[in-house]
């Protein structure tokens, strides 16, 4: 199992949680500095990288357990007794290749006015991280909800990438 040092070990007081405006912060200044799709690209990449550390950590890696199957573990490690990174609502798979992901309060579309073209980065890079790790593929996504323009979920769809 991954290895991680406790974050208590350097910050006793803080611990391991950090404020949803802080991230924001860093997310605006990504955008600034490198540009929007640019920052979308680093924050989906960064995800993706703390997906595939997070099934590690759970001893799922490799074991090709079906996306389904670890919506709860996965629910459990990224909602409110986890990270706090957004409440994975269900994994459903559409066919051989498809997986869709419903999602809430994610740490993406939080704090952003309803009807904003703002789409999930850092979440849908960890959800995809976290997918292809199960699965042992490469996956190609698409957010083909929001609830930020109406969606009652925040949905991204990802499809095996031959």
């Amino acid at each position: 199992m991954l290895q991680i040092p406790s974050p208590t070990e350097h910050r006793p007081n803080l611990g391991d949680m950090n404020s949803i405006v802080c991230f924001k912060a860093c997310v605006r200044g990504l955008e600034e500095a490198l540009g929007t799709r640019a920052a979308m690209v680093s924050l989906r990449t960064a995800g993706r990288a703390r997906g595939r550390g997070l099934v590690e950590e759970l001893g799922l890696k490799g074991s090709q357990t079906d996306p389904v199957d670890a919506c709860g573990p996965l629910a459990t490690a990224l909602g409110p007794e986890g990270t706090r990174l957004c409440t994975v609502v269900a994994i459903r798979k559409i066919d051989d290749e498809t997986y869709e992901v419903d999602t809430s309060e994610t740490i993406c579309s939080c704090m952003e006015e309803p009807g904003s073209k703002t789409e999930l980065s850092f979440t849908f890079g960890a959800l995809q991280g976290a997918l292809e790790s199960l699965l042992g593929v490469k996956l190609q996504g698409k957010q083909v909800a929001s609830v930020l323009r109406g969606g009652e979920y925040d949905t991204v769809r990802f499809t095996i990438f031959s």
